[in-house]
């Protein structure tokens, strides 16, 4: 009786469990109700995709719990309507401040910036979107091949790779020249280019996650 109350009790140990993991990673998407989903319970779920997660908050180096990339691009407009004025952004390219530089943007009120107001447009079911800052471009171009995929199953816009169609707005203007120009990030090299801020040219809004 003993051993066999032994050998129960070492299969009971030895028996493997399926917990599921509800941990929200990179490659996950962001739903219109705030829900973080893998792909397989997204489809199942029924529920609307807005973006894709692209990093985790796990060191507390960045605001929030992480972020996601929207879906699709905004279509080219310019980061100020003239020139001569700065906006006020940090002028930080190490800095993760895209939310509150594209609200130093919106905000200015000698000149309009076409961009942050085409962001401000897309503001709807609590996601509150903006131009990521040059640091948020580089961990996004680091992710690429694990958002690609997924943004492509959800019907949106991969991130290109072509030389002539991978330029992006960030929301940081040049130091020195922000009365003038702001970065360009290249999402097919992970390059910069210092440019007008007059120029249209794309830009991929992040996201922000906040449990």
């Amino acid at each position: 009786m003993m051993m066999a109350a032994v050998s129960v009790l070492l299969t009971a140990c030895d028996a493997h469990f399926d917990f599921p993991d509800t941990a929200v990673k990179p490659g996950h998407i962001l739903c219109t109700d705030g829900e973080a989903l893998s792909y397989n319970d997204y489809k199942a779920s029924g529920k609307q995709a807005i973006a894709v997660v692209f990093h985790i908050n796990q060191s507390g180096d960045t605001e929030g719990d992480g972020y996601a990339v929207y879906l699709r691009d905004l279509a080219p407009v310019e980061f100020a309507d003239s020139l001569g004025v700065s906006q006020k952004t940090s002028a930080d390219i190490m800095a993760m401040d895209g939310n509150d530089n594209t609200f130093a943007m919106f905000a200015t009120k000698e000149i309009s910036s076409p961009l942050a107001e085409s962001v401000f447009a897309l503001w709807r079911y609590g996601q509150s979107a903006y131009v990521p800052s040059v640091a948020q471009m580089r961990l996004l171009y680091s992710m690429k091949a694990v958002v690609n995929p997924v943004i492509e199953k959800c019907g949106g816009d991969p991130l290109p790779d072509m030389a002539d169609d991978c330029w992006y707005w960030t929301s940081t203007e040049v130091e020195g020249q922000q009365t003038a120009k702001a970065w360009l990030y290249s999402v097919g090299s992970g390059a910069m280019q210092e440019t007008p801020k007059t120029q249209p040219h794309r830009a991929r809004p992040i996201i922000t996650l906040n449990k």
